[in-house]
């Protein structure tokens, strides 16, 4: 053994052992990239090695040993013509931690071919390796696309607000869009009331902060939205019996409604209207509140099927919850009558259904807030515990600040100090506390009695532009139309909405032949019409009605 080397080399399986290579540690390495040297591999008994005593270790060696290394035998997929064995020279010599890249490359390939990928749901692992030459070297980039959520689907298209979408990629000039429930002026622009206006000019000259909201939210918004709601002179609003929390909107409140019924109610179902509005069965999907629906609009008729909506009532397991649209049903625009309100609620009093209301057009249907909300006050005036999900984006056009309150009216003070404190546990970590800007607009125009006024005349106006609208469409309707074919339902209907009755193939035709945007269920927005496109209108639903099965 030469001088200095190890008294006790370490043994090892290699034959012959003399010959195996030594490969540099990886600090050796380094050192010797950042000084530009590249060693091959060497020989243990190679002259060229570096040892303390080189020309001791080339006498120990007998005359023609070593002899020459066979070459080494190629790796299966090694592809034909590569080299292997000591390099000839530095330009096609390799680094060891190329070769490291290469072997885990090869570890990656199987473990994507035995660990699946895309096929079966799990997540796969996609190796790229991309290599070019720089300056008489190969340098190698290893490229893993690798993630977790490869079994996550795409999700569709929201049925409402993907219509909006539609619209805007059309470049024709003769587009409507009659999907979103947006009130247009009669130039088909959105509208900002005067009295919001006053109200958030009024907010800035007070110069007020923007802390946190309490998490049952701005209070002289709550008890304007509940005296809005019920009237302010209600028993049950003197007495203390109305847990009131500030939500995001009309959805909002009806998700926290949906969370409280889920944890409080567990067993119990909600009964829906067919149709209905197309959030509704995903705000109790996602709660996990089981639900059916009750029949609602007769087909036929284009009408209210009054008498199939009080047997599915009656037929429901006692008690359900009963989700009733105040007014305006959306998407029919159909109400019960006052005296088909009173059966109702005869039947849901019976059966001990709990009643819950989504009012999300008081005063913008009728142009009444007194007339819109009477549903309500009487079950409550019944005695009936209800709940009530509130929204200001159409009435006060609040669309983007969200605005909105849940109620419930209970049958006592301290069930309802109960029943609040468990929504606000449950508003806590769902979004903690609602913004502030909507709310104090809303709290400044109704606790106001000067601006309160005129926001009833703006609703009026706003009203009436659609009741005009909707009488300009029936009568092209019946003017152009020879069939014969009753178009009164039009007139009958109420609020923002009219259902045409067209089915889905009838409705693409409408947006692919006349680029007329709308719900599938046949729903038009006749907020968004003005009375210059009624006729054209009136002649895209009598070819699509008439021409298409």
């Amino acid at each position: 053994r030469p001088p200095g080397s190890n008294p006790r080399p370490r043994k090892s399986t290699a034959e012959p052992n003399q010959y195996r290579q030594i490969r540099p540690t990886r600090q050796a390495q380094f050192r010797r990239r950042l000084q530009g040297h590249r060693h091959p591999p060497v020989l243990r008994s190679d002259p060229r090695s570096p040892s303390p005593h080189p020309p001791r270790a080339a006498a120990l060696a007998p005359r023609g040993w070593p002899p020459p290394s066979p070459p080494r035998r190629p790796p299966p997929s090694s592809p034909p013509g590569a080299r292997h064995g000591p390099a000839s020279s530095d330009a096609e010599r390799v680094s060891l931690s190329v070769q490291w890249i290469l072997n885990l490359f090869s570890f990656l390939s199987w473990a994507q071919v035995f660990g699946g990928g895309r096929s079966d749901g799990r997540a796969g692992c996609r190796v790229g390796i991309l290599a070019r030459k720089n300056t008489g070297h190969i340098t190698m980039a290893l490229a893993v696309d690798a993630s977790r959520f490869e079994g996550v689907p795409m999700a569709p298209p929201d049925p409402i607000l993907g219509v909006s979408e539609a619209f805007k990629a059309d470049t024709s000039d003769l587009k409507l869009n009659l999907g979103v429930g947006a009130y247009r002026t009669e130039e088909l622009q959105p509208a900002v009331l005067n009295v919001v206006k006053k109200a958030e000019k009024l907010m800035l000259e007070k110069g007020e902060n923007k802390e946190y909201l309490p998490i049952e939210g701005f209070a002289a918004f709550n008890k304007a939205t509940a005296d809005l709601l019920l009237g302010a002179d209600n028993p049950v609003i003197k007495q203390g019996r109305v847990a009131t929390l500030q939500s995001l909107s009309g959805t909002g409140s009806l998700r926290l409604a949906a969370a409280f019924i889920q944890r409080y109610f567990p067993d119990a179902k909600v009964l829906i209207s067919s149709p209905t509005w197309g959030n509704h069965k995903n705000i109790f999907n996602d709660a996990r509140v089981p639900w059916s629906e009750y029949r609602y609009y007769d087909p036929k008729t284009v009408g209210l099927d009054f008498e199939g909506m009080i047997a599915d009532i009656q037929a429901a397991p006692e008690g359900s919850f009963v989700l009733l649209h105040g007014c305006a049903h959306n998407p029919t625009g159909i109400d019960p009558t006052p005296e088909q309100w009173e059966k109702l609620a005869d039947v849901i009093e019976e059966k001990k259904h709990m009643p819950f209301f989504d009012v999300a057009y008081q005063g913008f249907a009728s142009g009444s807030l007194d007339e819109d909300a009477s549903s309500v006050r009487l079950f409550v005036k019944r005695g009936l515990e209800v709940f009530v999900a509130q929204s200001y984006s159409k009435n006060l056009g609040l669309y983007a600040e969200r605005i909105g309150a849940i109620n419930v009216i209970c049958s006592a003070p301290e069930v309802a100090d109960r029943v609040k404190s468990q929504l606000k546990r449950l508003a806590r970590p769902m979004y903690s506390n609602p913004p502030i800007h909507g709310a104090k607009i809303v709290a400044n125009v109704v606790g106001d009695p000067t601006m309160f006024g005129e926001w009833k005349e703006e609703m009026e106006q706003m009203a009436g532009r659609i009741k005009n609208v909707r009488q300009k469409l029936y009568d092209s309707l019946t003017e152009k139309d020879q069939s014969g074919k009753d178009w009164s339902f039009i007139l009958s209907q109420i609020g923002m909405f009219s259902f045409t009755g067209l089915n889905r193939p009838q409705s693409d035709n409408m947006t692919d032949k006349w680029h007329i945007y709308m719900t599938k269920d046949g729903r038009i927005s006749l907020a968004g019409l003005n009375l210059a496109k009624c006729e054209y209108l009136a002649d895209a639903i009598i070819d699509s009605f008439h021409n298409v099965n």
